[in-house]
């Protein structure tokens, strides 16, 4: 009987043993780096043996079933494989090492998260490395030259200046043609990056194609730029990294070949103007002269006496930066935090320009502990303070300090200025120092902002393949201005001396908001795996404007900001009448979408969306608009025929669709709201009687412009991943491009805006990377991203196909027409011209002999080469950026050449070869030269160039070194930017597309320290 009770209860025990072996649980946790401690999305996490798997989310968390005993392999191509066995735990968390890099597997595109290898998509993401060590003041201008296709342009080196950010060339004339930019899933002003930290930047990515971007319907039609900040990870202690970095700035090398006093003053007498001629300087225009002439040309003797002084130096400086970021990020078993304090500030290379800012950042991540409820939240709060030139870029010799560094006559020192007073007397063009000297000294302007950027997103798994989703966010901007001009200022006393001076404050108040619902279904069919998801989208946002001017200043109490100094009117003259504005705008967007995704055997896939817009810009006929994808690919690498292939990944991918551009008038939210309305004024009318006429007609059948976009891509990589990159080739149509219409004049209007006219741009994409030696020791990589593309213009609404200042048909967008320089008569000393039939003449007719250059100023290749290399602990990174096939107007060195301003401004020294007859055989026309009203392309310059975008050298000390010591990280680094240019241009910076009198972009060497605790 005991035998048989024994027999019985082993067989109970080992029924009971594989029950528990064989009973499936759900397994959850979360998936970070190991170099870092920041979650990965993407990760594919699979039952070793199976085909049962799943991906990490955004927040790096995950949730699959398996029994006890089975094995999970954890993949992600750019870290080492791990695996883990499934215990009695149902939580396992892991932190993935880095491998060798390969192809960037993650695509996120702000509505979802997909596996690189499933992407059908055109798109680029670049890791916080890109940014976050970079001494700019705004993230954007660090990405220059990294991604192909992404055209950024920054044509002011004021600190925290704005850049102009281009995907894939230009599809509107008139409306606008940046992309829409998220950070952390909430849309951001894409003009304004001067108060955001990059070194909380965790990666970015670019979506560039219709597959990619349909999905955000009519905003966007110029590519959309998806930002994510770093965040805390699951089970981990608490983590301190500090990264501290000084810079300094200077001006970059120009080739104008500016004239000394020497040179000045023999070009003076030689044309018989100015100081050496013998004149008092501003005798040429009458008038109190403050600085006597001697009555006669000065010898060579008194030429040598004078002074010599550098006003470039004078009004440029050494610009000193500091960067310092403090980030901290913990997490527990169901949430996980990341908070950064960052504070920068930045001295402009020219006096009285600088921006200080404060930052503070928070995002949280949590979980329910079934796994069912997920989170995050993100806010935050910045604060920058940014003192700004007047005048810049502007012809006012009084106002602009680039007139005062750039034109100043060297003959002249600080020490001249005569005071506000005497200069106030008379206005002298050869006065320009002093001018600035004093605008400098008595002019006040800066804005404090206060930018709060906050998002929640939310989801529920109502089932394993459906779930609910919520995001929302928004971003405010308040933004106070102060300026504010002395009684005593030498502006004031000219040309208003009754006022005492001004007074200008106002307050600038912008919000935009986002929510985004949606219900997301996914399941697997054996091989085959089909997802839909259902989306509903809400846009507002909302100005407040209000400010006032107070005229009359007391010299003595005034104090800019307060008004203790405000003097009353007088009602004599009411000179000192006080003004005030404000204004109110409101704008709203209203969506819903769809999307479905299919996916075989990991093998092939299809992806496609649609979306319906409403618009607050347009009737109601034209208020909704649809918008939508398709895409495949092919992963070709994954086919029984490529097992034993050189490949280790190969896809092929193509997608079309319709994108919007709502924004047809501009670049702001509210620009162009009120163009389906017609306005009236009060004029004159015949007899000179009071009529009401139009000031605008209304169009109301107005609508957004449409970019349809066509793209073929090829993914690759080849001999164990050391080889591997990207290519694509796309057109984009613009048909309906928005722009004004020739209409009859009856109505006293000649133009209504329309939608008239196509554009397209066609090109291709590289990004190609190739790693040269890979082994423990050593890493050596090389690369090359590049993006080619022409615009062509065709259904122009003129008669001839042609409207100057924006093409012809068949041509590209903004070709510029104009006569053909050809060089200077030797017989004559004066310029030459071809005509419209390439004869050679000196007087070319306006209305017959300009032509079209079929030169224009949109690059035609930009990129850049790459190169970086890692031994034992020592690393470089290298970044040669390029641009080809763009010209501009050199309108600094335009000025540089004029006769008609010897006396008055600094001139180049190239004007000493002007033609004489003893020197006929020259590039630069005699000084008595009788047509030089005619300029035609004279200085019309290529701008092409190549230059050191970004050089960094550092040292990161090893574990091994750090061992023991608190420290868990330590990166010493020294940086360069713009450190030299090869390139035709004269000007200070050829990547500007301003023509002139701009405030440069510096050169910039920093050093730093990454520390880790």
């Amino acid at each position: 009987m005991k035998l048989k009770f024994t027999r019985l209860f082993t067989f109970i025990m080992l029924l009971l043993v594989q029950t528990t072996f064989a009973q499936e649980k759900t397994i959850s946790g979360t998936i970070t780096s190991a170099s870092d401690g920041l979650p990965l999305p993407g990760v594919n996490v699979i039952v070793k043996g199976t085909t049962r798997g799943t991906q990490s989310d955004f927040d790096g968390n995950y949730s699959i079933k398996a029994n006890q005993g089975e094995v999970l392999v954890f993949s992600f191509v750019s870290m080492k494989t791990t695996e883990r066995a499934v215990g009695v735990s149902s939580s396992i968390n892991v932190a993935l090492e880095d491998d060798v890099a390969t192809l960037e597997e993650v695509v996120i595109t702000g509505y979802a998260t997909f596996a690189k290898s499933k992407s059908s998509i055109a798109s680029t993401q670049l890791s916080a490395d890109a940014v976050e060590t970079r001494p700019n003041a705004s993230l954007v201008q660090s990405l220059a030259g990294q991604v192909p296709g992404l055209d950024i342009s920054t044509n002011s080196g004021q600190p925290g200046a704005n850049s102009l950010v281009q995907i894939r060339g230009v599809n509107s004339i008139n409306g606008n043609t940046e992309p829409l930019f998220l950070l952390d899933g909430v849309v951001i002003n894409e003009d304004n990056f001067r108060s955001l930290n990059q070194n909380e930047i965790a990666s970015i990515n670019i979506l560039k194609d219709a597959g990619a971007t349909a999905i955000y319907g009519n905003r966007g039609a110029n590519g959309v730029v998806v930002i994510t900040t770093k965040r805390g990870s699951n089970n981990s202690e608490l983590r301190v990294n500090y990264t501290g970095i000084i810079s300094y700035a200077s001006l970059q090398e120009d080739r104008y070949n500016l004239a000394n006093t020497s040179q000045i003053l023999e070009l003076e007498r030689r044309f018989g103007r100015g100081r050496g001629a013998g004149q008092g300087n501003g005798a040429q225009s009458g008038g109190n002269v403050l600085f006597p002439g001697t009555g006669a040309p000065f010898t060579d003797e008194q030429i040598a006496q004078e002074a010599d002084f550098d006003w470039l130096n004078y009004f440029f400086r050494t610009g000193v930066t500091e960067n310092h970021t403090l980030n901290l990020s913990s997490g527990s078993a169901n949430s996980s935090q990341f908070t950064s304090l960052g504070y920068f500030n930045q001295e402009g290379i020219l006096q009285d320009s600088n921006l200080q800012r404060f930052n503070l950042r928070n995002n949280i991540n949590g979980s329910s502990s079934n796994g069912k409820f997920n989170y995050g939240t993100s806010v935050s709060i910045n604060y920058a303070k940014d003192n700004r030139l007047t005048g810049i870029g502007g012809n006012g010799v009084n106002q602009n300090p680039l007139f005062g560094a750039l034109s100043s006559l060297p003959y002249f020192t600080p020490d001249d200025y005569p005071g506000s007073r005497a200069l106030a007397r008379d206005f002298f063009l050869d006065y320009a120092p002093f001018y600035i000297i004093d605008n400098l000294a008595t002019r006040t302007r800066f804005d404090e902002e206060l930018k709060i950027i906050a998002g929640l997103n939310a989801s529920y798994k109502i089932t394993n393949d459906l779930t609910a989703n919520l995001q929302m966010g928004g971003d405010y901007q308040s933004v106070s201005l102060i300026s504010s001009q002395d009684p005593i200022s030498r502006n004031q006393l000219r040309f208003n001396p009754l006022v005492d001076g001004f007074a200008t404050q106002s307050s600038n108040r912008q919000f935009a908001f986002q929510s985004t619902t949606s219900l997301n279904w996914q399941r697997e069919f054996g091989k085959h795996t089909i997802g839909v998801a259902g989306y509903l989208e809400y846009f507002k946002a909302h100005l407040r404007s209000f400010g006032f001017t107070a005229r009359g200043l007391d010299p003595v109490l005034f104090v800019p900001g307060d008004d203790a100094g405000f003097l009353a009117d007088v009602p004599d003259n009411d000179a000192r009448v006080d003004t005030v504005f404000a204004d109110r705008l409101d704008a709203g967007l209203l969506s819903y979408f769809g999307t479905l995704d299919y996916d075989f055997d990991d093998k092939y896939g299809f992806n496609a969306t649609i979306r319906r817009d409403a618009s607050y810009r347009f009737s109601t006929t034209n208020r909704w608009g649809t918008f939508w994808s398709a895409s495949a690919r092919w992963n070709i690498s994954n086919e029984e025929f490529m097992e034993d292939s050189i490949f280790d990944n190969l896809k092929l991918r193509a997608s079309y669709g319709e994108t919007g551009n709502q924004r047809i008038a501009g670049n702001s939210y509210w620009s162009g709201a009120d163009l389906i309305f017609s306005f009236y004024g009060l004029n004159l009318g015949y007899g000179g009687q009071d009529a009401l006429s139009f000031n605008q007609i209304a169009n109301d059948q107005l609508r957004w412009e449409t970019v349809a976009q066509a793209n073929i891509g090829l993914d690759f990589a080849l001999f164990n991943n050391r080889l591997r990159g990207a290519f694509d080739v796309y057109e984009k149509k613009t048909p309906d491009l928005f722009q004004d219409d020739r209409i009859s004049g009856i109505n006293g209007q000649y133009g209504l805006r329309a939608n008239t006219g196509t554009l397209f741009n066609r090109g291709f994409d590289i990004d190609l990377n190739y790693d040269l030696i890979r082994n423990d020791d050593l890493t050596l990589r090389v690369g090359v991203v590049t993006n080619y593309n022409k615009t062509e213009l065709q259904d122009l609404p003129a008669e001839n196909g042609e409207i100057i200042g924006i093409g012809r048909n068949g041509g590209e967008l903004f070709e510029i027409f104009t006569f053909r320089y050809a060089g200077v008569n030797p017989a004559t000393g004066n310029l030459l011209f071809l005509d419209a039939n390439d004869n050679l003449t000196e007087t070319p007719d306006v209305d017959n002999d300009r032509v079209w250059t079929g030169r224009n100023g949109i690059p035609d290749w930009t990129g850049s080469f790459n190169l970086n290399i890692d031994y034992k602990g020592w690393f470089l990174q290298a970044q040669l950026q390029f641009e080809a096939g763009r010209d501009q107007f050199d309108n600094d060195y335009s000025r540089f050449m004029n006769r008609n301003v010897i006396g008055d401004f600094r001139l180049s020294a190239d004007m000493l070869r002007a033609w004489t007859p003893e020197n006929r055989f020259t590039d630069v026309p005699s000084l008595d030269a009788t047509n030089i009203q005619f300029s035609g392309d004279r200085f019309l310059v290529p701008m092409d160039f190549m230059r050191l975008r970004f050089l960094q050298v550092g040292y990161s000390f090893s574990e091994r070194a750090l061992e023991n010591t608190g420290i868990a990280k330590l990166r010493l680094f020294a940086n360069a930017e713009n450190l030299f240019t090869l390139t035709e241009f004269r000007g200070f910076d050829a990547a500007s597309r301003v023509n002139g009198l701009e405030y440069p972009t510096p050169k910039i060497i920093s050093m730093g320290v990454e520390l880790g605790l």
